[in-house]
């Protein structure tokens, strides 16, 4: 039966910025000869569209428009769970500054570690890590996301994780897998921790999978605080708008 999950990563980036309104740009480059008022059109929409969506105060209003935002965690909430869930984020090949050149997490999967390994401290629930190889993995790749989290939160926070989940490749896989590891042993009451923006998708696919599920969200985008800045293009404004799109196209598609 085929399966659209080995082209997510190069629909993702043919139709989401920077990719999309390149495109746009490139395909008016071609229409040009005939088309001359089209195609000007065209590029001044697309460079329009691509200042805007590098712009942070976009990428945050786009998020309080296009996505459900959750509060922080609280203490009465934590205490009525039975164990953590934390999603992966992405492996980064080459990270020579730790001495091995070894796979290490990127930046977003680091973070929703630190935030599961802090959790973890203060509630002392066990700790489960979602994440195989993703569809965008590069064929290098050695060892599972959950394998480089479990090195990392041994070496960086001195804590273990009790489960690890190496098979599953995106965010639908993650909650199944999560279920058939932990539902056997009665826990089906868990914190899920990954970014803000992620949260509502992620939320929903571990609720169809059977868990009774407390969000615990962390990495919010940050509302306009810098004026004019904000609103001046940038690759991390780009970044951001990037997830925000991503993730409300994969709401809309499945």
């Amino acid at each position: 039966m085929f399966s659209i999950g080995p082209l997510k990563p190069v629909l993702t980036a043919l139709l989401l910025p920077p990719g999309g309104p390149l495109l746009l740009i490139f395909l008016a480059g071609l229409l040009a000869r005939r088309f001359l008022r089209t195609a000007r059109a065209v590029v001044l929409v697309s460079s329009l569209a691509m200042w805007l969506l590098a712009c942070d105060a976009t990428a945050y209003g786009l998020s309080r428009l296009l996505l459900t935002s959750y509060a922080p965690l609280s203490a009465e909430q934590e205490a009525k769970a039975q164990a953590i869930v934390v999603l992966g984020g992405g492996v980064d090949q080459f990270a020579p500054e730790y001495g091995d050149g070894g796979e290490e997490l990127t930046e977003t999967a680091y973070k929703r570690l630190a935030y599961a390994a802090y959790l973890a401290k203060r509630s002392q629930l066990p700790v489960m890590y979602a994440g195989g190889k993703g569809w965008a993995a590069a064929d290098a790749q050695l060892h599972s996301e959950a394998e480089v989290a479990a090195h990392t939160m041994q070496r960086d926070f001195g804590l273990q994780i009790q489960w690890q989940d190496s098979d599953s490749r995106d965010t639908r896989e993650n909650a199944l897998r999560a279920f058939e590891v932990l539902s056997p042993l009665g826990k089906k009451r868990i914190l899920l921790v990954t970014h803000d923006w992620h949260m509502q998708r992620s939320l929903r696919n571990f609720q169809q999978a059977g868990f009774e599920v407390t969000p615990a969200p962390m990495g919010y985008l940050q509302p306009p605080v810098n004026i004019p800045i904000d609103f001046l293009p940038t690759a991390n404004g780009l970044r951001h708008s990037y997830w925000v799109l991503r993730e409300w196209f994969g709401l809309v598609m499945t």
